[in-house]
């Protein structure tokens, strides 16, 4: 099975996110669920993204922000005056 594989450069190149953002979640990777999602490829001093991988992580911490936000109550304003 093929992966597809791209370095920090080339990811940030066909994505919306900067290397920066990309570094960091790359640095924290064992935390935030990155490295768990497989998206994470390590080859000597080279790192790669899994181009799927990441899209697995995209998606869950997308499904994942849904389900806390289903179960919070909206925040009234009301209305001085």
């Amino acid at each position: 099975m093929a992966r597809n594989l791209q370095t920090v450069s080339q990811f940030a190149g066909d994505t919306p996110f900067t290397e920066a953002q990309l570094r960091w979640w790359i640095f924290h990777a064992d935390s935030n669920g990155l490295a768990e999602a497989g998206a994470v490829v390590r080859i000597g001093r080279r790192v790669y993204l899994d181009t799927d991988g990441f899209d697995r992580w995209i998606t869950r911490q997308n499904s994942d922000r849904q389900k806390s936000d289903s179960g919070t109550p909206a925040l009234e304003v009301a209305n001085a005056g």
